[in-house]
């Protein structure tokens, strides 16, 4: 498990990364906006898990208009997202986790930490999740499986959560898919996994 100095370290990183870069050029790429005010600092604006996130530009301070904390592990995957973010679209396929690059070593990990408790949580009562997502992740309901929604991690970062009822033969099942377009290294596979506890925790706290 990494300490708060690693962290404190991949933020420090991350910043000076993005400080090197034009913030009108990187909000292009990302899908962000950036705020010029006369009287006060410019920021970058970007939609993270349905909260708008600030962050003053050019000394990279966060922040947002509700009260609740910007957690470190969360600032890092956005300036993650924010320095990897390319020009290209969406593609609309969708693949697994494993198909992303490098993503078999934290396989069991990310199985063990976000897809196994989501259909633990969900797949006795999978019309739960389209209520508690579309509430907490302004979720869209989807067309896949017998219950599914896509949440929009972030503005190019879109993710689907699966689920199949069980029967009499088979238990329930489920499944978290990805646009393609996570390969060309928007985040790595670590970050994913990462990005993808924040959001099943969430969900499954609020179906209680």
């Amino acid at each position: 498990m990494a300490r708060i100095d690693d962290y404190k370290k991949a933020l420090e990183i991350g910043k000076e990364e993005i400080s090197n870069k034009n913030p009108l050029h990187l909000c292009r790429l990302s899908g962000g906006q950036f705020i010029e005010k006369a009287n006060k600092p410019d920021s970058i604006q970007i939609m993270f898990l349905n909260r708008m996130v600030n962050i003053s530009w050019p000394d990279l301070i966060f922040y947002q208009d509700s009260d609740k904390e910007i957690k470190i592990k969360e600032k890092i995957l956005i300036l993650h997202y924010l320095n990897n973010a390319k020009k290209e679209d969406l593609t609309g396929e969708l693949i697994a986790y494993q198909e992303i690059p490098s993503a078999r070593f934290y396989l069991s990990s990310f199985n063990a930490r976000s897809r196994d408790p989501f259909i633990a949580a969900f797949g006795e009562n999978p019309d739960k999740l389209p209520v508690v997502a579309q509430e907490l992740f302004a979720a869209q309901i989807a067309s896949m499986g017998d219950v599914s929604v896509t949440i929009q991690a972030f503005p190019k970062v879109p993710i689907t959560f699966i689920i199949w009822r069980g029967d009499e033969e088979f238990p329930p099942n489920g499944t978290i898919l990805f646009d393609s377009s996570i390969k060309d290294n928007l985040l790595s596979a670590e970050d994913i996994s990462e990005l993808v506890s924040m959001i099943v925790y969430p969900l499954i706290a609020k179906a209680q």
